[in-house]
């Protein structure tokens, strides 16, 4: 029996077929549709309980393992399970992923740990021929992103990115009329990240908890000393373990704006980014306010904006808008012609998804051992992750300069000015920032989307931050020994 693509499975399925294809390349079971799935959750503070209520909530799906180096939250979350399931079935418990991988009649795992750790278990998982939802951003870096990629072409299992937007029929319709030309050309696609943080304080170098298996915390995330704002969270604002609230929160707006653009476009030519880490005083090095801009090959642009500073008066945006070649736009869902501020509310058709949400649609495709039914799949996952890879790593090169209108380098785009003065504004009139503070200005990188390369000025620097050092044991392979 060949494994069903979407629309063979979608037809069977209606059809009461009743069988389907499932397991995974290494077993290549022939089970019945409502035959029992079995999925290991790794990382269970924060996203992994959403994953947890997500994979109970299906039917016929069995957690049958929890994975957490915090053996405090690991006892809690087996009990919270084994609650939940009412004994239908005992979960089992490991510190170590691998342990869990062993397991013959694992089908899948469901990744929700630090980003450090997404790519290397995406990759052991797939060696291991079980299927693989991971959170995102898929990868916590532009080089073990490939790699994920290419392991799930050899090893051929299902890959479905924690995006769960790809699976909102709505925002698939939206684009296919975009990129059919409703409005015209597409221009700039853009997204927002703005919700209200806080500051992390500072925490000093200290022995981890007890409770916390360090070495496996760490994985490949090469760093030696522990600190409290490492464990549980607050390792999104440090580059060795996050990435961020660009490809935090922000990579869900980020891969809808790339969704939107043209269909045969992968990575952008150029990338820069410019911003601050400005009032906290803390420890955190990433930016809590950045704009970002990035060109794709056709001359279509990706806009960034993330505003994480709270004042009095902030406005949450965690969206995207359009802007059309025209001067047409679409924002919160209306369309404004050229010039108008007299818009009138977008209605599409729904467009084309696998069906049942993001936890769903994932099931489908693992019963059908299909990956082209994956919502958001390996590949649109490396593409949206590489993306605000590259606006950090413009950022990241980045040099201070003054807090001022003129500071951003936009060369001759006066969108991209427009859109930052925007940012600056708010940051001066509402948050308060003086004129004596510093942007950090990144400069412009030029990027090859074949070799997934940097070229020209700074590209030694650039391509210097593709690849993390990986920690002893931890290492993510060559593409070619995967």
């Amino acid at each position: 029996m060949s494994t069903l693509n979407r629309r063979t499975f979608l037809q069977s399925t209606a059809a009461g077929t009743g069988l389907i294809l499932t397991g995974t390349a290494a077993s290549g079971a022939v089970l019945g549709a409502n035959d029992r799935v079995r999925i290991a959750v790794a990382g269970l503070n924060g996203r992994g309980k959403a994953h947890i209520s997500g994979w109970t909530g299906q039917e016929n799906v069995e957690i049958a393992c929890l994975i957490d180096p915090d053996e405090k939250v690991l006892a809690r979350a087996i009990k919270s399970v084994q609650e939940k399931v009412g004994g239908k079935y005992k979960v089992k418990g490991f510190r170590d992923v691998r342990e869990a991988l062993d397991d013959p009649n694992l089908d899948a795992i469901s990744i929700a740990t630090p980003n450090h750790w997404h790519s290397l278990m995406t990759i052991w998982a797939a060696q291991a021929g079980k299927h693989v939802y991971v959170e995102k951003p898929m990868s916590h870096d532009v080089a073990e992103g490939r790699v994920a990629v290419e392991t799930q072409k050899k090893h051929g299992v299902v890959i479905q990115h924690g995006t769960q937007n790809r699976s909102n029929a709505k925002i698939a319709g939206l684009h296919e009329a975009i990129q059919a030309g409703k409005w015209g050309r597409l221009k700039i696609a853009y997204g927002y990240c703005c919700k209200p943080r806080g500051g992390i304080g500072e925490k000093s170098i200290s022995q981890p908890p007890e409770n916390l298996d360090w070495n496996l915390w760490r994985g490949p995330a090469d760093i030696t000393d522990f600190h409290a704002n490492y464990h549980p969270y607050n390792w999104h604002w440090f580059w060795k373990t996050g990435n961020g609230d660009l490809n935090n929160q922000g990579t869900h707006q980020l891969d809808i704006a790339r969704w939107a653009i043209d269909k045969d476009q992968t990575h952008p030519v150029r990338t820069m980014a410019m911003g601050g880490r400005f009032q906290w005083n803390d420890q955190g090095e990433t930016p809590n306010t950045m704009f970002a801009m990035a060109e794709y090959p056709n001359g279509q642009y990706v806009f960034f904006n993330v505003r994480n500073v709270n004042y009095k008066g902030y406005e949450h945006q965690v969206e995207n808008e359009y802007y059309f070649e025209d001067g047409g736009r679409i924002v919160r869902g209306v369309y404004y012609p050229k010039g108008s501020d007299k818009g009138e509310k977008v209605s599409v058709e729904n467009g084309q998804v696998t069906p049942g949400g993001n936890w769903g649609s994932f099931i489908s495709a693992v019963r059908a051992n299909d990956p082209s039914m994956a919502n958001g799949n390996v590949e649109d996952a490396h593409n949206a992750c590489v993306l605000g890879h590259l606006m950090n790593n413009s950022y990241r090169l980045g040099e201070e300069a003054p807090f001022n209108k003129k500071t951003g380098k936009f060369g001759d785009n006066a969108d991209a000015a427009e859109h930052f003065g925007r940012l600056h504004d708010i940051m001066a009139d509402g948050v308060g920032v003086k004129d004596s503070e510093k942007y950090v200005v990144g400069p412009m990188l030029t990027f090859d989307p074949e070799t997934e390369r940097h070229t020209g000025d700074h590209a030694a620097e650039a391509n210097a931050l593709l690849k993390d050092s990986d920690r002893k044991g931890f290492e993510i392979p060559k593409a070619a020994n995967v």
